[in-house]
């Protein structure tokens, strides 16, 4: 049994009780209130590791402070032996609580003892032979528990500080306030069985330094969702975090601040996991975040004067199934060659849009061929630049058997100059597997249609298969950037010879064109293609005008989808797409540029030009003077009433996006009016997603990360990262280089991202960094491949590079044959 009431209250040397009967054997002599009897410490050596064949728990409740003891001791400890003698015989641990600092200095009781909580209310509480004590009890293989207040404790102790990870700042808020725990980790034993988003009162404090990527961080509180003083930590607000530390393992969670937090089902059961792994019950991985767990390494070298021997101008990269890595080149020259700007030269915007092997088992680079495309510097406005050229590649499914390889690209044989127009097309070559050469001559050309080369720019151009075969093809709106302000790209003038080059409608908005789409197709043996169930239409539709349909467009609506990714494990389709140019929102026009990230669930309209963002309208213009507002897109019913549409005029309602970002921050949102318009006015904005930043910036989908549970890969990810989208932008100050999770329910509708975590510091930034992220794919081995545009634009040079990311971390902890016994 327990006693109570002794000396100011506080309780003292106890043992817990299994059945009714008290445990014996643990403590010697009767509990009391006096100085704990231990021997005086000289050198500790307590064995590896702590605890015997069954597990027991040390609570320590001692406080510097004077007075009574505070409630939420009595709480905490009830609490924790109400977890001890619960659940599973063979999950069970016995309980001690004392508030006598001398048990750190028995070494033969000290470790028997499989994890110690400190459930104090802070201050010095042990003096430098206990706490010497306790470190050696953690160099021996001891488990550590902090609870709130314990990051208060040892305040003169950089160890310490080390143990319980952060302190909290003078500036947390005194009093108890509901608020939002982020749960990321969704495997660790104390937050897997948690809500993603918890919500629940305590006491939130402040940081004075973020501990996130030194620890491994399992939950965060959102700052929105509470006031968190002069002191707030911002979006990344760590609460609960671990991490192996000195031979031992360390979780500290900041809530249980209050008495009530120990009635909480939830908590209660945050704090089981915690326990489970620090008495070594059950394994979790607590090195999975920590930024020094990763190493980043470049692996091609920059080019030979001259050449692309080792990379062209980085634009996408797919990984083979033995692991070799295809990355592509645009076609822009290196930037000491010729351009041909003329458009009398039939050499006008010539390029080699070029395919690189790299071979991890040679950790060689194969140049495999190269097609003569329509994307070299030249062309475009004003003959500076053009996005056209190689812009996608894909293995085949069968590719180990077939060696089939598919590019999506503008070949430079088919551009009429007259008219300033091109073909796109999709077109499967052969690989040879013994030499990694590409066989130009046996191109199949799947898929084609027109695009205008007159003005740059927007070509997309990311392609990835589902589990069912279906390839899907993202196509830019083949729209300037100019002539709408940076606005809606709404603009039916000007044009060139009869082509709009300025209306967005014509393309992205235009149920029968290919272009700003993202589309489905099922390659067949024989080089053609089906279209399967479920596209947005059937190509077979037309409306009152007459118009007509496509039905290989599975989304349309997009901007400039450069990268897109297909989880094969549910077949949702993720993709990014560039906003345009204005820098701030216009009451006039609508909103600023928003780049933007989807999880698409289903065949939808994406919104562009009409509507952006959750749904928030352009205004729309039309002839005779553009300059001129007319009325506001209606979202849920969008038409298409430009005269350079020949598709439907009805379209399908626009669907929210669930990641957009602006100069201003991250999914700006404004008040609306009883149409449904937003305000616009910058002063009346919220920021849904304070994690974004904005400014310079470029969206550049990634993948989601799927753990393989039967590769012996030393190198891999670990499982905390599987299911995690990761979204990047090609830029590296304040741009997204981030993990999220979404809600599998409202992910399809736009619902916005639950979860977020910054890796900027395991995918480095900087000049000498990965500092322009072009695309980013796992591989078979389970690292992470990069490629690094370069610091020049349409060109390759000494900074274009693939990279790979290694986990260097190891497997969850303590080792199979340091697991413990549970209490029977």
């Amino acid at each position: 049994m327990h006693l109570r009431g002794l000396s100011k209250g506080r309780r003292v040397w106890a043992a817990s009780v299994a059945a009714g009967a008290v445990t014996a054997g643990l403590l010697s002599g009767p509990a009391h209130a006096g100085p704990y009897p231990g021997p005086p410490l000289t050198t500790m050596s307590i064995k590896s590791p702590p605890g015997g064949a069954n597990a027991r728990v040390l609570i320590f409740h001692g406080s510097a402070a004077a007075g009574e003891e505070s409630p939420v001791v009595n709480a905490g400890i009830e609490a924790i032996e109400d977890i001890g003698l619960s659940g599973p015989a063979n999950r069970r641990f016995k309980v001690q609580a004392t508030d006598d600092a001398s048990v750190f200095t028995d070494e033969t009781k000290l470790g028997r003892f499989n994890a110690i909580v400190f459930l104090t209310g802070g201050g010095d509480v042990l003096d430098a032979e206990q706490e010497a004590g306790l470190e050696a009890y953690m160099e021996a293989g001891g488990g550590f528990v902090g609870i709130h207040d314990a990051a208060r404790a040892e305040p003169y102790s950089d160890w310490f500080t080390g143990l319980v990870g952060a302190r909290p700042a003078a500036s947390s808020p005194a009093a108890a306030q509901r608020a939002t725990v982020e749960v990321g980790d969704r495997r660790h034993p104390a937050t897997k069985d948690l809500p993603v988003q918890w919500k629940r009162p305590d006491k939130w404090l402040n940081w004075v330094k973020n501990p996130s990527g030194d620890v491994h961080t399992v939950a965060r509180v959102r700052e929105s969702t509470y006031q968190p003083g002069a002191g707030a930590n911002g979006w990344d607000h760590p609460v609960s975090w671990c991490r192996d530390y000195d031979g031992g393992r360390s979780f500290y969670t900041g809530m249980g601040g209050t008495v009530s937090s120990y009635d909480e089902t939830d908590f209660r059961a945050h704090l089981r996991g915690a326990l489970m792994w620090t008495t070594r019950l059950e394994q979790a991985d607590c090195k999975a975040t920590i930024n020094a767990n990763y190493a980043a390494e470049r692996l091609t070298k920059p080019n030979q004067p001259g050449q692309n021997d080792q990379i062209g101008e980085p634009h996408g990269l797919v990984t083979a199934p033995d692991g070799r890595v295809f990355y592509i080149g645009r076609g822009g020259a290196d930037s000491s060659q010729p351009v041909v700007t003329d458009w009398n030269n039939p050499d006008i915007g010539k390029g080699k849009g070029e395919i690189h092997v790299y071979d991890p088992k040679t950790k060689q680079v194969t140049l495999a061929g190269a097609l003569t495309v329509f994307g070299n510097k030249g062309g475009g406005d004003e003959l500076v630049k053009v996005e056209e050229g190689l812009l996608g590649i894909e293995l085949d499914p069968g590719f180990e058997q077939n060696g089939w390889v598919y590019l999506h690209y503008t070949p430079h044989s088919q551009i009429n100059r007259h008219t300033r127009m091109a073909e796109r097309r999709v077109s499967r070559f052969t690989l040879d597997q013994a030499t990694d050469k590409l066989d130009l001559g046996s191109e199949k050309v799947l898929l084609k249609w027109p695009v205008q080369i007159h003005s740059c720019c927007h070509s997309g151009g990311g392609m990835a298969w589902d589990s069912k075969g279906n390839l899907y093809i993202a196509t830019g709106d083949n729209n300037s950037s100019g002539f709408s302000g940076g606005y809606s790209g709404n603009n039916p003038q000007p044009n060139y010879k009869g082509v709009s080059f300025a209306d967005a409608r014509r393309t992205a908005g235009n149920t029968n064109n290919l272009n700003g789409k993202i589309l489905r197709i099922h390659p067949e043996p024989d080089g053609t293609y089906t279209l399967p169930e479920g596209n947005l239409f059937t190509g077979k539709e037309t409306d009152e005008g007459g118009g007509k349909t496509r039905g290989e467009i599975y989304v349309m609506g997009v901007r400039n989808p450069a990268r897109i990714f297909i989880d094969k494990s549910t077949d949702v389709l993720y993709a990014g797409w560039v906003g345009p140019d204005a820098s701030a929102p216009s009451t006039t026009w609508g909103p600023a540029k928003y780049d933007t990230f989807a999880a698409i669930t289903k065949a939808s309209n994406r919104g562009w030009p009409y509507c952006m963002g959750n749904k928030q309208p352009y205004r729309d213009r039309n002839l005779p003077d553009p300059s001129q507002p007319l009325g506001w897109y209606d979202c849920d019913h969008p038409k298409n009433e430009s005269p350079n549409n020949d598709g439907l005029v009805n379209l399908p309602p626009v669907t929210g996006n669930n990641i957009w970002y602006s100069p201003q921050g991250g999914a700006p949102d404004y008040p609306r009016d009883a149409n449904g318009v937003p305000s616009y006015k910058p002063e009346e904005a919220t920021y849904r997603l304070p994690w974004l930043k904005g400014g310079g910036q470029a969206a550049m989908n990634g993948p989601v990360y799927r753990y393989d549970t039967g590769s012996t890969s030393a190198t891999k990810w670990p499982a905390y990262w599987d299911g995690k989208w990761f979204v990047g932008d090609f830029y590296d100050a304040d741009q997204p280089r981030n993990a999220v999770l979404l809600d599998p329910k409202t992910q399809g509708d736009g619902g916005l991202p639950v979860h977020s975590e910054s890796l900027k510091k395991i995918v480095p930034i900087g000049n000498d960094g990965i500092k322009n992220l072009m695309d980013w794919k796992f591989g078979p081995d389970g690292a992470l491949y990069v490629l690094d545009y370069g610091r020049g634009f349409f060109t390759s040079d000494s900074k274009s590079a693939l990279w790979r990311v290694t986990y260097k971390g190891g497997g969850p902890t303590p080792a199979a044959g340091q697991l413990a016994r549970g209490t029977e």
